[in-house]
């Protein structure tokens, strides 16, 4: 284990690629019921006292966390999206996550983008932010059959826990950068130059005749052709 961040320390090569339904299913349901996770990948943090370039783990990867819901106002509904020196502002709406089995919701995905300073005034940043929540009460999701001989109790939900997934986005300008020194030059712009040209009494350079020529062909020092076919008369280069 990582003494740093608690989470899982992955072999070289291996990486940490849920897709949503198994965010949800196998990591959220199970921590918002207080039930054993998979692994110990994802830890608890409080998104609310860190900018996103101060949570742990590098700058280029994926972070995934679990935050426990703050409201905004002690008798609102709304929750606290301040964080750090910024703010998390939610775009566009929230999107239902389906059981790739049973078609059913089993829970929800909003995307947040950081701005830092306050509301209203605050620049926008390339930190992104996926939330993901369980789906209402009339969801199977909410719902954790109680095992026989378990020891755990996994009937009653523990907490407004959600799952956030952070990464920073890359911008079109830093990708331009990356492929910039894999241009390849046009055909039309390669020159080539013709060691074994002639000069020409008025000076021009004369192509050499061996390009067309397989009289050309030199001989190898065993005696034999260079070429999968050995001419009868002799280069005069040779």
């Amino acid at each position: 284990m990582e003494r740093k961040t608690g989470m899982l320390k992955l072999p070289p090569g291996f990486r940490f690629h849920p897709t949503d339904e198994e965010l949800v299913v196998q990591y959220l349901k199970r921590k918002v019921f207080s039930c054993p996770l998979p692994s110990s990948v994802i830890r608890d943090i409080n998104l609310a006292k860190f900018d996103p370039w101060d949570l742990s783990g590098g700058c280029e990867e994926e972070r995934y966390f679990f935050n426990l819901k703050e409201a905004k106002y002690p008798t609102g509904s709304r929750s606290n999206r301040a964080a750090g020196s910024g703010y998390w502002k939610a775009t566009g709406k929230e999107k239902p996550i389906k059981s790739s089995s049973f078609g059913q919701v089993v829970g929800m995905k909003q995307v947040f983008v950081f701005f830092r300073g306050k509301p209203a005034t605050g620049a926008k940043t390339d930190w992104v932010m996926h939330e993901y929540r369980l789906a209402g009460a009339e969801s199977p999701a909410c719902v954790f059959p109680q095992r026989k001989n378990s020891t755990h109790s996994c009937t009653v939900p523990n907490g407004d826990w959600v799952l956030c997934r952070i990464f920073k986005k890359k911008r079109a300008t830093d990708v331009d950068a990356d492929t910039a020194g894999d241009e390849t030059i046009p055909c039309n712009m390669i020159q080539f130059i013709d060691l074994m040209g002639e000069t020409d009494r008025d000076g021009s350079h004369q192509p050499s005749t061996c390009l067309s020529d397989s009289s050309c062909l030199t001989e190898s020092s065993d005696g034999s052709s260079g070429g999968e076919e050995s001419d009868s008369r002799r280069s005069p280069l040779a």
